[in-house]
């Protein structure tokens, strides 16, 4: 009985909201390790992202072929007809309705990278989404957000939509090549980091202050596990999401506060 419940709540998987077919409108470097790839298409009508560092599902053509093939929810995941995995990575969407681009982190062995490298003005593509972004609190006095090079369109999002009053501290973890400027809220600070988990620990969250973290899932566990094990933070005082795993190339499913 144990084990058929255990199947049963496998195949309960609330299934994600539709692909939506689209094609490429442009492609921008943004720096050497950043690319941004804007997408346009008559289905992206009625998708709205109306919260900031939410998140979006991009379907990609399966290599080695360049035709784009939509996948089937199985009740778990998301299948091909033949039964294989699709190319699905998961970003954070700027804009909606008309365009929706994601600004993509390139690096050796990516599919995504190498996809986004050869990608040319109407080559096929698929979304889907948007996830859950995030609700700012307007009670909240100081922001901590700490990312690293995923993070970083996400966190631009975060600091465009924080009142100017709020006092905001935040911590990247990236390559320098990789580097950029933010948005310019008036009442934060940046620095760049090697860790974002001593960064992280250095900071003293009272009962008016709130941490956003995200990027590799196993440094989000361990900042997870600084603030709700050895300091006790209220867990609605932190938001801690893991963008991706390493040695993993499969669909982001790690995201959790």
């Amino acid at each position: 009985m144990r084990a058929i419940m255990a199947v049963m709540s496998v195949r309960m998987r609330r299934e994600p909201p539709r692909f939506r077919v689209v094609h490429v409108r442009g492609v921008e470097p943004l720096t050497p390790c950043m690319v941004r790839v804007t997408f346009a298409g008559s289905e992206l009508k009625g998708l709205v992202v109306d919260q900031p560092a939410a998140s979006a599902r991009l379907l990609l053509p399966s290599p080695p072929t360049r035709e784009l093939v939509i996948p089937t929810w199985s009740g778990n995941e998301f299948l091909l007809p033949d039964g294989q995995r699709p190319v699905i990575r998961t970003f954070t969407p700027l804009g909606s309705e008309s365009e929706l681009a994601f600004d993509v982190v390139i690096h050796d062995g990516g599919i995504a990278s190498e996809w986004v490298s050869v990608a040319e003005t109407g080559d096929p593509a698929a979304v889907s989404g948007p996830g859950r972004g995030f609700v700012v609190d307007p009670a909240v006095e100081r922001y901590v957000l700490a990312g690293d090079e995923s993070a970083i369109p996400a966190i631009r999002q975060l600091l465009d939509a924080l009142a100017p009053a709020t006092a905001v501290t935040v911590f990247l973890d990236a390559r320098p090549e990789a580097r950029q400027e933010l948005s310019r809220h008036p009442n934060a600070t940046v620095e760049w980091t090697g860790s974002l988990l001593a960064a992280v620990r250095d900071q003293e969250i009272t009962p008016r202050s709130h941490v956003w973290a995200a990027g590799e899932a196993a440094a989000m566990q361990a900042i997870r596990r600084h603030l709700f094990e050895e300091r006790s933070v209220p867990r609605r005082q932190a938001t801690i999401r893991g963008y991706w795993k390493h040695g993993s190339a499969g669909d982001n499913d790690v995201e959790g506060d």
